[in-house]
């Protein structure tokens, strides 16, 4: 067995955090306090027979009727695009939305190191990703939504050498000298 919910018991007793184990249902429910979230709870599930690990962050929002709900799908979606680990995920049935990271183990045993990666990418990107989708809710804007050159220029950072951009930069210089 890869991994087992006793030993990421023992990750957050060595955490000091308090939680509740329900071998039943394989998994431990804990929660963190928050400054975006009024009750951030994390749920942890070993499945597979312990060749799988997720962690997820359940009732976030409700957006079953909201008037904003398509910009924060949008949001979402951009969020996830933006940041790795971190997925979204959407109930159509009541509209709760709760975000999760999940780790296939396979053979493999879950360290310690890895567990706390997963347990803190959860908590700051959920916070971070929450409180740019309040601000969505309430006045149906994308505060991080980049301006299209942005998203221009770190696609281009992120495919072209670094010669290459510095080229791309002095043709660019060149042709605004040339109006």
């Amino acid at each position: 067995m890869a991994t087992t919910l006793a030993s990421v018991a023992e990750f957050l007793d060595n955490r000091g955090w308090r939680y509740h184990l329900n071998e039943a249902q394989n998994q431990i429910i804990t929660d963190v306090e928050s400054q975006q979230i009024d009750r951030f709870l994390i749920v942890i599930q070993v499945q597979e027979n312990g060749e799988y690990l997720a962690l997820f962050a359940p009732q976030l929002l409700f957006l079953k009727d909201h008037i904003y709900k398509g910009v924060a799908f949008q949001t979402m979606l951009a969020i996830a695009w933006e940041k790795k680990l971190l997925r979204w995920e959407y109930d159509p049935s009541d509209g709760e939305v709760r975000s999760s990271v999940d780790l296939a183990l396979e053979d493999a045993p879950l360290s310690e190191k890895q567990f706390n990666r997963l347990l803190s990418g959860l908590i700051q990107l959920t916070e971070e990703g929450i409180e740019r989708l309040k601000t969505v809710l309430a006045t149906g804007n994308d505060p991080g939504r980049q301006p299209i050159a942005a998203q221009i220029a770190a696609a281009l950072q992120d495919m072209l050498p670094a010669e290459a951009l510095a080229e791309l930069q002095a043709e660019l210089q060149y042709l605004q000298d040339e109006e």
